[in-house]
């Protein structure tokens, strides 16, 4: 049966004699494109400033130049593999009828020598090779990539924003802190409502004020510091109007079904909803995967050992997980997967730390049911209806 968003093997019959093959190997400053015509022994391959009509021209070029040969091209196949650049190109393409695909850049096997050669040529011929191999269906030759439409490549940008926001408030906060230890002053807080004005009345251990460019360097920090923590207020703000303005359209009735979650707030409910549980994923080991909350065995001969967590997946999904775990032991300890833990652990306070993981694998597979299936996790409580 097919599965949805199986991305590991084209489903699509694949007839080499009427399909041009184009790959690019794409960087900031120019693209190489190869190509396979039907009909044409030679392989073409040309190079071009990153220019997206340029390539249309090209593609157009070589499908001429099979026709000429007697060779009707009825499919054009392109494929890249995901980089800097997004999927803008991908949807320029199919939007002039032309079949694109991003290709996942670590599905790609490479020579494991100590010195490989690299090159554009070789990194061309080489996507042309799993590119085929993906076309003829053969499983897990490579992994493409899932296109986002625009609207939900948009959607994760507040998100991810704020977290930005929140990391340059921490590195200003924590320069601050460590400039005025640097004159004995450890009872200062940057982030207090009128903390400007309390800078001007403090004084060393010597009952000296602030030096004058060291108080002109701060006050310079409290302004980066207020100007990125009204930004941080203006997003979480917007991003509670468009709930309150629609509330049951797609992805805002999952955040709202996930903020109902005793131990689990809006911030996290937006991020897991348009990070990981929006898309559809086939089964609860790709969520679990797309995390990179599973494991990797080491297994040879006799060894048997598991060297971590892949860390494959999902970055922002995996930390968001792992904290909102330890959230969950907290407001929810009636609930099974609590229990789970609490049974794993107890007697083995160091395995507290390895089986969290576990714990925030459970968890997000359980979440995912919710929003996909409603089924709520076994014991787990809800906050009344807003």
């Amino acid at each position: 049966m097919t599965q949805p968003n199986d991305l590991s093997r084209s489903r699509i019959p694949f007839c080499q004699e009427s399909t041009l093959i184009v790959v690019v190997d794409m960087s900031q400053s120019s693209w190489l494109v190869a190509g396979i015509v039907p009909g044409i022994e030679r392989h073409p391959l040309k190079k071009l400033d990153p220019d997206e009509e340029a390539l249309l021209q090209l593609i157009q070029r070589w499908r001429d130049e099979g026709v000429k040969v007697g060779r009707p091209i009825t499919r054009i196949a392109l494929a890249f593999e995901a980089g800097r650049d997004g999927f803008w190109l991908a949807r320029w393409l199919r939007m002039r009828g032309i079949e694109s695909y991003v290709i996942h850049s670590t599905s790609v096997a490479v020579p494991r020598e100590h010195r490989r050669a690299k090159t554009d040529r070789l990194d061309s011929e080489l996507l042309k090779r799993v590119f085929i191999g993906w076309l003829r269906g053969e499983p897990d030759h490579c992994r493409m990539v899932a296109i986002p439409t625009l609207e939900e490549e948009d959607a994760k940008r507040p998100n991810r924003e704020r977290e930005n926001l929140i990391g340059e408030r921490t590195r200003i906060v924590n320069r601050m802190k460590g400039c005025l230890a640097r004159l004995g002053i450890r009872n200062f807080k940057s982030t207090l409502r009128k903390a400007s004005e309390l800078l001007a009345t403090l004084c060393t251990p010597e009952g000296r004020p602030v030096p004058p460019n060291t108080l002109a360097e701060l006050r310079r920090d409290m302004a980066r510091l207020r100007f990125i923590m009204d930004q941080i207020r203006e997003i979480e703000r917007t991003r509670l109007e468009r709930l309150k303005q629609s509330p049951e359209k797609g992805p805002h009735a999952m955040v709202r079904l996930l903020a109902r979650v005793i131990g689990v707030g809006i911030e996290t409910a937006d991020m897991l909803v348009h990070e990981v549980l929006s898309r559809n994923l086939r089964d609860r080991r790709a969520v679990a995967r797309y995390a990179g909350l599973t494991g990797s065995p080491d297994e040879s001969g006799r060894k048997r050992r598991e060297k971590g967590l892949a860390k494959a997946g999902n970055s922002r999904v995996r930390r968001g997980m792992i904290q909102l775990a330890w959230r969950f032991l907290m407001f929810q300890k009636d609930s099974s997967l609590a229990r789970w833990y609490r049974a794993r652990t107890e007697g083995a306070p160091s395995t507290r730390k390895t089986m969290i993981v576990a714990l925030a694998r459970k968890l997000l597979i359980a979440l995912w049911r919710l929003v996909t299936t409603g089924e709520l996790p076994v014991g787990a409580t809800l906050r009344p209806m807003a």
